[in-house]
């Protein structure tokens, strides 16, 4: 079982350019029966091999900027282990729905993109570069907190507001994702988040789904990607925005 939650979250990871915890994190707390933290945290270590296997599978088809992946995860590396110890001091619930209704309305300028590409230049020189550390600060505080790899706010961030075009945005959000990830992960491991015991089925399912997923993606037009993602943004977001309210307990 291991296997196939590793599998189908490197496939789809691979496939949109994102870590696939949104996958992983339901999977094992619902299937593995794992707490949330635990998940959270065991999903942080698996991102780092699906960004790797992804990373590799975006380059041989030529769709990955290394500088500009330096970038993001510049700024990411410390904002990651700040996100996963403001994990445990506030609220998840309140976090969550707050996620949620921002991942809404990066899906809506998303799927704009096509009608927006007229109104504003993208970005280039210092500017392109202050887009991609800045988006790496929110990238990195996310995925340490909510346990993904990030690529829901690198990618659209990329491909919004610097013209990287889909693919090469996914594939350069995969290369940041390791240490992004790797960052997190450590600091889950430490907060006693881990579980070390599923991590080789679930490593061994993500290095075959992801390069499964990277090289689909390579046969799909930009514009079905781009429905594709938007698609995964709606359903992680309506996940985010039902998190129940917890009950006050009754003294």
């Amino acid at each position: 079982m291991n296997i196939l939650i590793g599998l189908a979250a490197g496939f789809f990871g691979g496939m949109v350019g994102v870590g696939g915890g949104v996958i992983m994190i339901p999977l094992m707390v619902g299937i593995l029966k794992m707490s949330q933290h635990k998940a959270h945290g065991t999903s942080l270590v698996a991102l780092v091999f699906t960004g790797l296997s992804g990373a590799i599978t975006y380059a041989l088809n030529g769709s990955v900027d290394i500088p500009a992946s330096v970038f993001l995860a510049s700024t990411a590396i410390f904002t990651a282990r700040a996100g996963a110890r403001f994990a445990n001091a506030l609220p998840e619930w309140k976090l969550k729905k707050s996620f949620g209704g921002f991942l809404i309305l990066v899906t809506l300028l998303l799927l704009m993109k096509p009608y927006l590409s007229h109104i504003s230049a993208p970005a280039t020189g210092w500017l392109k570069i202050f887009i991609l550390l800045l988006a790496g600060s929110f990238t990195g505080f996310l995925s340490g907190m909510m346990g993904v790899g990030g690529g829901s706010i690198m990618v659209p961030a990329m491909v919004l507001l610097t013209g990287f075009s889909q693919y090469t945005a996914q594939g350069c959000s995969l290369l940041a994702m390791i240490p992004i990830g790797g960052v997190g992960a450590f600091t889950h491991w430490r907060l006693g988040n881990v579980s070390t015991r599923i991590l080789p089925g679930l490593i061994s399912g993500i290095l075959i789904g992801t390069y499964l997923g990277g090289s689909m993606a390579h046969f799909l037009s930009e514009g079905a990607l781009r429905i594709i993602f938007a698609l995964v943004l709606v359903q992680t977001a309506v996940r985010y925005l039902r998190t129940p309210k917890p009950q006050p307990e009754v003294e």
